[in-house]
């Protein structure tokens, strides 16, 4: 497949500076590793949040950010695709016989990254020795949670990407809901105002790749168990309508005129 062809080349790219890689990845590590530790000592503090555990509080916040360290590594092209445009590079990406959206996915791939999404997975591991009642279901509806968590934040770098066919300034804005809803995500929604809970279930779906199959695997489903279990699945359609505002974007570029 091309677009594994695109990450081999990047990955042996990469490995011509070894030491920057391993500093990097180390560096990755710990700044996730501090940003889990403030959640410890807030919980350390107050003992639950809204009934929250720590032990739960950890899965949501192992698999927002595992998913998010992810969707860095292979959504890397898209997240900074506004220099692509500003230097004409996607010219000649169109004259190209391969689809745009696969080739800017495959222009960049965050190896350093690995760093964060290895300190996740630790975080992921503890949370689940901590919390009881684990099976086979839940443990595929977990591995489901990340990837659609991946699908979502992925979705949100193209349609950041998207935007720069039309500006290339201000895309701050793009970065306040991918990042800083990684940080929103990283804690059980309904510790938050119930705007907000909305707005992350029902536009930006965070809540249906963490949220709201957290109150399955923890129990807290009632009687809507199967309900909660399929909601990973919205996030992966997330990525339908992302790429459709892509290929909006596409088809009114105008070239940099260079």
């Amino acid at each position: 497949m091309l677009y594994f062809k695109y990450i081999k080349m990047l990955l042996r790219s990469a490995m011509e500076y070894r030491a920057s890689f391993f500093m990097g990845g180390i560096g990755q590590f710990f700044v996730a590793f501090f940003s889990f530790a403030s959640m410890f000592l807030l919980f350390d503090r107050f003992g639950s949040i809204a009934g929250w555990s720590f032990a739960e509080a950890a899965l949501c916040f192992a698999v927002t950010n595992a998913a998010f360290g992810i969707s860095e590594c292979v959504g890397r092209g898209f997240d900074v695709f506004d220099r692509m445009v500003v230097s004409g590079e996607f010219d000649r990406v169109l004259l190209r016989p391969r689809g745009t959206a696969l080739q800017v996915l495959g222009s960049g791939f965050e190896l350093g990254r690995v760093g964060s999404v290895l300190q996740s997975l630790v975080v992921l591991g503890l949370a689940v020795s901590w919390l009881p009642g684990w099976s086979f279901p839940k443990a595929l509806i977990l591995g489901l949670m990340i990837l659609s968590g991946v699908a979502v934040f992925v979705g949100i770098f193209i349609v950041g990407g998207a935007l720069s066919f039309f500006t290339v300034e201000g895309l701050e804005a793009v970065n306040v809901v991918s990042y800083g809803g990684r940080q929103v995500a990283s804690y059980p929604l309904t510790i938050y105002p119930k705007w907000i809970v909305r707005f992350f279930s029902f536009i930006i779906p965070f809540g249906c790749f963490n949220y709201l199959p957290l109150l399955y695997l923890t129990g807290r489903a009632g009687g809507n168990a199967l309900l909660y279990m399929l909601t990973p699945l919205l996030g992966l359609l997330f990525l339908v309508p992302c790429l459709l505002v892509w290929r909006f974007g596409v088809r009114h570029y105008l070239s940099t005129g260079n």
